[in-house]
């Protein structure tokens, strides 16, 4: 994994790297303590996890990471940071983890291998979809390798993903940003923060409050909501 580490404080810095090179295999390419160089950097360099201070100059972390989430690849944020308050904004935004300072040796441990055991499993997943059309998810605790064209949608459940074909229910381990992320766009589309459809299987686009829509599907008896962030992007897409 790329990492970069944004954190202003050069004794915060120097201790969250030691952290890093001692209980990970991540590489950290680069350091900055300035939010719009942040930006600018990664317009233009591909990174994988960005260890993010909240409070540093020109553009605060939150806004950073608000503006990164925009981004078709998405890195994973961790928040590294002395203010509590800014928590539930800060998962909002899907934020991989948020480590309060001063730093607890036994936290940092920990979301680094949850971490890595994430990037390694959205690896796994963008690499069989590429060749075989298929993905591995879970069901009564086996792995069943399931057809992409059967997923009906997925929804967001408690930093995990659940998948909804015509008869089953699956699960797999990974945000839904991640697992959107490895989807083949032409089929799928993130409807809403907590839905992503397969809209070769929508049967019905139905207005709704506020200019948005509901949307049916073939077979199955569920409506999935279109936001209202998401309604240009879904009326250029479906060509309404």
């Amino acid at each position: 994994m790329r990492a970069i580490i944004v954190e202003d404080e050069f004794l915060a810095r120097e201790e969250f790297k030691y952290f890093i090179k001692k209980y990970s295999s991540i590489e950290i390419v680069d350091e900055f303590e300035d939010g719009i160089e942040v930006l600018k950097f990664i317009q233009k360099n591909q990174v994988d996890v960005i260890f993010l201070d909240i409070n540093i100059p020109s553009l605060d972390g939150v806004l950073l990471a608000k503006n990164i989430s925009k981004f078709s690849e998405k890195p994973y944020i961790v928040f590294i940071t002395a203010y509590k308050e800014h928590a539930v904004e800060a998962f909002e935004i899907e934020a991989f983890d948020y480590i309060l300072k001063p730093y607890c040796e036994s936290r940092i441990i920990s979301m680094l291998k949850k971490l890595e055991m994430s990037y390694n499993q959205q690896k796994n997943i963008s690499h069989k979809n590429n060749i075989t059309n298929k993905i591995n998810l879970w069901k009564n605790e086996k792995i069943r390798v399931v057809d992409l064209d059967d997923i009906y949608y997925c929804v967001a459940r408690d930093k995990a993903t659940y998948v909804f074909t015509k008869d089953e229910e699956y699960s797999v381990s990974v945000s839904i940003t991640e697992f959107y992320n490895n989807l083949p766009k032409d089929r799928f589309f993130r409807c809403h923060r907590s839905y992503v459809v397969n809209i070769t299987k929508i049967r019905e686009i139905i207005p709704w409050f506020n200019s948005t829509y509901n949307l049916r599907f073939q077979h199955i008896d569920y409506e999935v909501p279109v936001s209202r962030n998401n309604i240009k992007e879904f009326k250029q897409l479906m060509n309404i």
